[in-house]
């Protein structure tokens, strides 16, 4: 596959990451992509920036050296509603939503009661696409997952950090499998994330690729090979949801 963007790329305001915007950006150019967003993580994270940061996104220009720039965040779901640690009015003024469940900020429950707040946050217009949902520390079930991601056109991540065995989330790769390959069966689209937390690790996807295709993800599912179909899911997000 030959991408065109990558929609999970974190910088220093995160907190635990150790690249800047311009770092990032700098690492786009040389992967050969056309867009990046920035997605640093929601202030409930501990040492996430706070929500002037984020208001504060629209002094960066929406496109530095030839690479388009998103002004997104990395949400966190903060109640089994499926509710986020932003507010809506802040949501409208950003082009892309992360949203996911991370320690500390999320409730963990059973596979049943996983599986409810993730769907409530699919159901959430405020989400544009749910993030490593193979995380281990709160188990879902894949198939009502995609099924609810079909019905509400939410986009679904397979996650390359996830998948590495120096990542926080290990344990990930029979989950994220199980994900992928229902999303295959029921023809969904999915993006292939980074989730880069240093400039180097931006665009390059390698285990996530070697998932994908061993699921049967088709090309054509995974959105990220296209800016343009990425300007066009975002834009019909913001005309339908906000």
């Amino acid at each position: 596959m030959k991408f065109e963007a990558d929609l999970h790329v974190h910088s220093i305001a995160s907190g635990h990451a150790f690249s800047t915007v311009a770092d990032n950006i700098q690492a786009a150019v040389k992967k050969g992509l056309k867009l990046i967003a920035i997605t640093d993580h929601g202030p409930n994270m501990p040492d996430g920036p706070h929500l002037y940061y984020f208001y504060n996104m629209r002094v960066l220009p929406k496109s530095y050296l030839g690479v388009e720039i998103l002004k997104g965040i990395e949400a966190n779901i903060i109640d089994e509603k499926g509710n986020i640690d932003i507010p809506e009015e802040l949501v409208k003024k950003l082009d892309i939503v992360l949203a996911g469940f991370h320690p500390y900020c999320s409730p963990a429950g059973t596979v049943v009661e996983n599986t409810k707040t993730m769907i409530n946050a699919i159901n959430n217009p405020l989400i544009d696409m749910i993030v490593h949902p193979g995380n281990p520390g709160f188990q879902i079930d894949p198939t009502e997952i995609v099924l609810a991601c079909k019905e509400k056109g939410t986009l679904l991540e397979i996650n390359n950090n996830s998948l590495g065995a120096d990542g926080s989330r290990v344990g990930s790769y029979h989950n994220c499998l199980a994900i992928a390959e229902k999303a295959a069966e029921y023809g969904i689209k999915v993006a292939i994330g980074s989730d880069a937390h240093w400039a180097e690790q931006v665009g390059s996807f390698p285990l996530a690729v070697e998932l994908a295709s061993k699921a049967g993800l088709k090309e054509s599912q995974v959105i990220n090979i296209s800016a343009q179909e990425i300007r066009l899911y975002l834009q019909k997000r913001k005309a339908t949801n906000l």
